[in-house]
């Protein structure tokens, strides 16, 4: 047992090992009637969340925003968009919540803001107003083309001129979302206000988007050219190597600001989503020690052509339970990226597959995220091209897979109107196989994917060595995974047939096991396809006479 374990032993933070409820406000519930969902929606739906057994809950933006990313795009840090509800509905969702002992944990966007927020208005009007300097601005080349070579991720040039400055501003997303310059004193002191608002409102902590673009190379480098994979290759954004519009060192510092803020108001969550092409580094640079985010969101997952032990094996080996290593957080889904079971699985396997990759997902160190409907093992829909609403998607259409597909409507009724989400049409179209796989079917029959994932999130709340242990790859060859995790005296060993076909496995030293879950009809003697199973090994003591 390591020294960290070891403190951990003793006084876990309550987020520790969490497994948190990722709620995408628009799709989730609409109680007004308008196609949209929305903060009472969302809290009258509260109860089922905690039926789930999770720790809390993660918001997605319900800020005032034009919704061109659909909150993304923030014009106002500390309000609640009128499509939403109101800053009393937001009270009301938090006093609900705690009072189901659920923590509410919300998206702060501190990368760039609306080009409809007031302090880009005021930043554009001219190069001498007290915000001029808040966004990234540059010069034209004497040529007039733009200050450097960065493309946005969206598509395109990272930079759009504005002819009131008779500049260019940065963009590294869409054209509407300028780049804040967090570089600033001013902007810094302005985003940890914006923090403290909601942290007086009783928020449990942030997902902090986008982190590592928060701040920009001041010599306004060019980046070089990344190599040829053979990949194909849908954006310019796609052709370069990220070094200057991105992952600047000083971007730990404003951590360490946000980090000194939220301590003192307790026992709060930070947690950075870091993607790209350096994310492992960064993610551990962001949580390093205890004076930066408290865990860090990979994409490790959300973007994995398979779900397979190798693929587990080399991530999990990246996150030993050492002294000064950060805490990660994991996620098989998110509003960004395709929904896992369709990525991952034949349609004619889902439904056992479902179970597995949940069982795997609370099986793993660290904490875990839940993408709303990923308990009912809801599947990726096929959105038409005339009823898009992603942005990205649209612009690179066909080539660029539409995130809308993972944000439709939560099934909650098979047999009402767009499936129990609201009483219109809504605002994306409901997934012709999700009636099937609806809440209330869900509820009533024990074996579904709704009742397995209530019992496994049960038995990682209940289990030390799951929710707070070390891990150690046992095996990870063709479909077999075998991880073994381990808390005090406590030993767990999970194996896995991450495949279709059966496999024969054995336990070694069957004496003294003891299986505390299986899916799929897994035992201690083989592994069918997509098997699952979750063994206590003996106390030391006895495990040293076997």
């Amino acid at each position: 047992m390591t020294a960290l374990s070891q403190q951990r032993a003793k006084a876990p933070d309550w987020w520790r090992g969490a497994a948190i409820y990722q709620i995408y406000p628009r799709s989730f519930a609409d109680s007004n009637g308008d196609g949209i969902g929305d903060l009472p929606g969302i809290t009258g739906k509260l109860d089922y969340v905690a039926s789930l057994g999770v720790d809390g809950i993660w918001l997605s933006p319900v800020f005032p925003s034009p919704m061109k990313d659909f909150g993304y795009d923030v014009s106002d840090y500390c309000g609640v968009d009128p499509i939403f509800g109101t800053l009393d509905d937001f009270d009301a969702l938090i006093a609900r919540a705690h009072a189901l002992n659920l923590k509410v944990i919300i998206d702060q966007v501190y990368a760039h803001t609306s080009d409809q927020h007031a302090w880009f208005e005021e930043s554009r009007s001219g190069r001498e107003n007290p915000k001029a300097d808040w966004y990234v601005w540059a010069d034209a080349k004497a040529d007039g083309s733009p200050p450097t070579n960065w493309q946005s991720v969206f598509g395109g040039p990272a930079w759009t001129w504005d002819g009131r400055r008779r500049q260019y501003y940065l963009h590294n997303f869409l054209s509407s979302q300028p780049q804040l310059n967090v570089h600033a004193e001013a902007v810094q002191q302005a985003l940890l206000s914006a923090a403290q608002f909601w942290l007086d409102r009783g928020v449990d902590g942030f997902r902090v988007d986008a982190i590592n673009f928060a701040m920009h190379d001041l010599e306004m480098r060019d980046n070089p050219p990344a190599p040829d994979t053979g990949a194909i290759r849908t954006r310019p954004f796609d052709y370069q190597l990220k070094i200057y519009n991105q992952s600047h060192a000083d971007i730990p510092r404003f951590i360490e600001r946000l980090r000194a803020l939220t301590d003192r108001y307790g026992a709060k969550f930070t947690v950075a989503e870091v993607g790209g092409d350096d994310a492992e580094r960064e993610m551990k640079l962001f949580t390093q020690d205890d004076s930066r985010f408290n865990s860090a969101y990979g994409f490790d997952f959300l973007y994995a052509p398979a779900l397979k032990p190798q693929v587990v094996a080399e991530v999990m080996a990246g996150w030993p339970d050492t002294p000064g290593m950060g805490w990660p957080s994991w996620a098989f889904e998110n509003h960004d990226a395709p929904r896992a079971i369709s990525r991952w699985a034949a349609p004619e396997e889902r439904q056992a597959f479902g179970m597995v990759k949940m069982l795997l997902l609370t099986c793993l160190r660290g904490n875990i995220f839940l993408y709303y409907g990923e308990e009912l093992g809801l599947t990726q829909v096929d959105i038409p091209f005339d009823k898009l609403q992603d942005p990205e998607a649209i612009a690179n259409w066909p080539l660029t897979l539409s995130r809308d597909g993972a944000r439709t409507p939560m099934p909650w009724a098979a047999d009402a109107p767009s499936l129990g989400f609201g009483a219109a049409e809504p605002w994306l179209p409901v997934g012709d196989d999700h009636a099937a796989l609806a809440v209330d079917r869900q509820e009533a029959d024990g074996a579904s994917m709704l009742a397995v994932t209530r019992r496994l999130l049960a038995l990682r709340k209940a289990t030390p060595a799951l929710r707070w242990g070390s891990l150690e790859i046992v095996e990870a060859t063709g479909d077999l995974l075998v991880l073994r995790r381990v808390h005090g005296e406590q030993a767990i060993l999970c194996a896995f047939n991450l495949g279709s076909a059966a496999m024969q496995w054995t336990a070694m030293h069957p004496e003294g096991l003891r299986v505390v879950e299986s899916v799929n009809g897994a035992t201690l003697n083989g592994l069918p396809g997509y098997g699952g199973i979750v063994i206590e090994e003996p106390r030391p003591e006895a495990r040293a006479e076997i």
